[in-house]
């Protein structure tokens, strides 16, 4: 059986695992003992080691003929210090992983003044959030080729799930920009996001980008909006760019500064993916249960 190490045992790892306990022998990086009791339950295998010191890291040099790496960079800075450290790491065992999968971010692409985005598009970060992760697809890209390693890099757009909508937002009442100005966003139920991570495990070619997107086309606020009509909650305020400056915090504001609309066909074409979520509207029938 292959041995499969998970880099960010999170959400979306935890519901790829009931799959992937199934084919795998699996193996988890965690931070700390609070977590292993249930890992073992799921039939994972906890290793101590902690991306942001780097010499907890050794253990996991041969460990993994596949590797997920779900890990996010750190909070600071332009390059990725953990994928860099991680890297370092898996070189000098004397068994490097087959394939690699990586879960980024299409804020990598920066503002498209929505125009449709594909994967050949030239990257364009704008934030220090996409520069990291942009730094980190180029070190495991070049990684891959370097150890011939087969690195598939998903990018992902707003995650959502029962347990992941933006219900507190909604219930403060925290404004949206005015129709005129509003910007294109994208998702994806994590369910779909932890399928495709599982068919890019298996199917992802070497150094490909993939658009890891559902079929939803739709401008922030018809997203919130779609969200509170199904509550019956109250529809965020609109306003002009001008005045939400004032009132939300940078890291708010960053989302409302890039408007794209991802093309999925890659995923479907080569990974096989069908989405058990295609849009946004559809989803919430289900999903929306789960918070009632």
């Amino acid at each position: 059986m292959q041995r499969l190490l998970i880099i960010g045992c999170g959400d979306i790892a935890r519901r790829a695992l009931p799959s992937l306990v199934k084919h795998y022998r699996v193996y988890a990086a965690v931070r700390s003992d609070a977590r292993h009791r249930e890992l073992r339950a799921m039939g994972v295998t906890p290793l101590r080691a902690d991306l942001d010191k780097p010499h907890t890291l050794k253990r996991l040099a041969g460990i993994g003929n596949l590797i997920l790496h779900f890990a996010p960079p750190q909070e600071t800075g332009r390059q990725d210090k953990r994928t860099r450290a991680l890297l370092a790491a898996l070189s000098t065992g004397k068994i490097l992983p087959r394939r690699l999968v990586y879960i980024s971010t299409s804020g990598v692409y920066g503002d498209c003044r929505g125009a449709w985005v594909s994967e050949e598009r030239p990257l364009q970060p704008q934030t220090p959030r996409a520069l990291r992760r942009a730094d980190a697809e180029a070190r495991l890209r070049r990684f891959g080729r370097a150890r011939r390693v087969a690195v598939s890099i998903l990018r992902a757009p707003g995650i959502y799930a029962g347990d992941r909508l933006p219900l507190a937002r909604l219930e403060r009442g925290l404004p949206l920009l005015q129709e005129a100005e509003d910007i294109y966003t994208n998702h994806i139920h994590a369910d779909d996001l932890a399928v495709i991570a599982r068919r890019a495990l298996v199917h992802g070619r070497p150094g490909r980008l993939y658009n890891a997107a559902d079929e939803s086309v739709l401008k922030m606020g018809e997203y919130f909006d779609l969200i509170a009509d199904r509550l019956g909650l109250p529809r965020a305020p609109r306003l002009p760019r001008a005045e939400i400056v004032q009132r939300l915090t940078p890291a708010m504001l960053s989302f409302m500064g890039e408007s794209r609309r991802l093309t999925n066909a890659r995923i479907k074409r080569e990974l096989g993916v069908r989405l058990e979520y295609p849009d946004v509207a559809t989803a919430l029938d289900v999903v929306l249960p789960e918070v009632a």
